[in-house]
């Protein structure tokens, strides 16, 4: 804005034409005005309406009671309780779902004030898979001033209505007999965590059971439409077992382990092996359910320093030896720390990594480029690429951080970085080794990743540095084992008013296991005891 007068002083004009400017002037301004608001433009732009936080809080509340099977509850917070309640607790009745993911999308506002959130079901049917769909929750602002959802049949699934529900019909087939890597039969009954996965392994091998979710007609049953279909037609003769690359000692004692160490948190870990990624355990706890090892979506903490590492050491930004101060906080539009505040000044890069400091690798960051993380994760580590592991599974992602202070976070596993047991166990095995092998639990499905083996000497400075974790850092819960173990603690922050996740992965001879304990507070005391009571079970060459 400049200092001259917001309007000129007008030159004197005969008596007779003042007026008729005036009038110009007035009429222009106005039909200026009137297009601005007719055509959405400039500052009369109202811009779309926005959603009322109150209505997100009360839909994601919803789904929230929902998908943990609080119908009482869920029912509450919709314009009609008790009909919602009296769906909510049919519509799965005969359909064998257990344990629905409802996931909250965008919420869009209208011009009558009401809002609209979408969301995304996931409805696990017992032995068959996931049935997904998309829906939306309408919400009204009510007259006391309060939002809630408002019912209608059509939101718990677009086609459910007075006239049509759904049903499962199932197909009668003995499931196949699933063995090890040995021959060993294996079952639900001896390995619980097996249970859910016999279904999947035998499902993508051609032999598992069939059957579809049904639209029907409520008053006559006719089918009038095929919502979902599970299985597919196999040529695999009936009495054929179906192998694996899972091993039955090693499963044992995964699960052993768990329910030994892990203190009755929810839990997860994989072992396999690294000169060919195969799959020698998957354990959960609880048992049953969610497979958290090879599905599960969490920040790995500081088990993700590997593959920052190795995008430093790739491009020579640091040596072991080189001093990268560690101090107890550090400040990137939020404030990081280390675990219980600790710090280490002067300390060496070495020490930063069998320390887990957080601050010293943060202070590294603009020794990457923004991409640059997710680049190493995918090109040397495979993250991110589609697996192909016999079951379904999540392959970890690394987006590019929105800012410094994401970077800062992506750093040391945090921010948007995701991961599970079965990523982390791989990125251990590749760290080692210096190849990527796509996991697999039955050696046979096709990989189609492309990645590059890891420089040599890239690789000896890993497992060094791994190795001296153990030895003098925060994984010496192994320090007693025998024989040259590695490993890397992490702690992963869940959200402020949570506990941390605990992490822990570790390799041995040709096996690499990486594990974790949800609220585990840190990964040396939740996870390494875990890892640990593993590793003393099954001898060093079993693998």
């Amino acid at each position: 804005m400049t200092d001259a007068a917001p309007f000129a002083e007008p030159r004197r004009r005969p008596a007779r034409k003042g007026p008729r400017v005036a009038i110009a002037a007035g009429l222009t301004l106005v039909i200026a005005a009137g297009v601005g608001y007719a055509a959405e433009l400039g500052p009369f732009d109202p811009g779309p309406p926005t959603a009322d936080p109150e209505a997100t809080k009360q839909a994601r509340a919803f789904l929230a009671d929902w998908e943990t099977g609080r119908m009482s509850r869920a029912a509450a917070l919709t314009s009609r309780p008790e009909e919602a309640e009296r769906v909510l607790k049919s519509f799965t009745a005969g359909l064998d779902i257990s344990e629905p993911s409802l996931t909250a999308g965008a919420v869009t506002a209208a011009d009558d004030g009401t809002a609209t959130m979408a969301f995304t079901a996931r409805m696990p049917v017992t032995e068959l898979g996931t049935w997904t769909y998309a829906s939306a929750l309408p919400l009204r602002r009510q007259d006391d001033g309060a939002w809630k959802v408002d019912w209608a049949l059509s939101l718990v699934h677009p086609k459910l209505s007075s006239t049509h529900k759904f049903r499962l019909e199932r197909e009668d087939s003995e499931g196949p007999e699933i063995n090890d890597r040995d021959g060993n039969a294996l079952s639900g009954s001896t390995h619980p965590s097996l249970g859910p996965l016999i279904p999947q392994i035998a499902k993508d091998s051609g032999a598992g059971p069939r059957g579809a979710v049904q639209l029907v007609d409520r008053a006559t049953g006719e089918v009038t439409g095929t919502e979902a279909s599970f299985g597919k037609k196999s040529e695999r003769p009936a009495d054929k077992p179906v192998p694996t690359t899972l091993d039955a000692t090693w499963q044992s004692a995964a699960e052993k382990a768990l329910a030994a160490e892990a203190d009755g948190k929810d839990a997860a870990l994989v072992a396999l092996r690294i000169d060919d990624g195969e799959i020698l355990a998957v354990a959960n706890s609880p048992a049953s359910g969610f497979n958290r090892a090879v599905s599960g979506t969490y920040a790995p903490g500081s088990t993700w320093k590997i593959v920052t590492t190795s995008a430093l050491l790739l491009k020579d930004a640091v040596a072991p030896g080189d001093v990268v101060d560690c101090p107890k906080y550090l400040t990137v539009g939020k404030r990081f720390q280390n675990v219980e505040a600790s710090e280490h000044r002067d300390a060496t890069f070495r020490k930063d990594f069998t320390a887990s400091c957080n601050t010293a690798f943060i202070g590294l960051r603009d020794k990457v480029g923004d991409q640059e993380l997710g680049d190493v994760a995918g090109k040397y580590f495979g993250v991110g690429q589609k697996w192909n592991v016999g079951i379904s599974s999540y392959d970890g992602s690394v987006p590019v951080p929105r800012d410094q202070t994401e970077k800062a976070a992506s750093m040391i596993g945090q921010g948007r970085v995701q991961a599970n047991p079965l990523i982390m166990a791989s990125v251990t095995a590749t760290a080692v080794s210096g190849t990527f092998h796509q996991p697999t639990l039955t050696g046979t499905a096709k990989d189609t990743t492309t990645t590059t083996p890891l420089p040599r000497e890239v690789v000896a400075q890993l497992r060094e540095l791994m190795r001296a974790t153990v030895t003098e850092g925060t994984a010496s819960a192994l320090a007693d084992l025998p024989g040259a173990v590695g490993a890397k603690t992490g702690t992963a922050e869940v959200s402020e008013d949570a506990p941390n996740n605990g992490w822990f992965v570790a390799h041995r001879g040709n096996v690499a296991v990486a594990c974790v304990v949800e609220k585990g507070v840190t990964g040396g005391a939740s996870a390494g005891p875990v890892v640990r009571s593993l590793l003393r079970a099954v001898p060093d060459d079993a693998s």
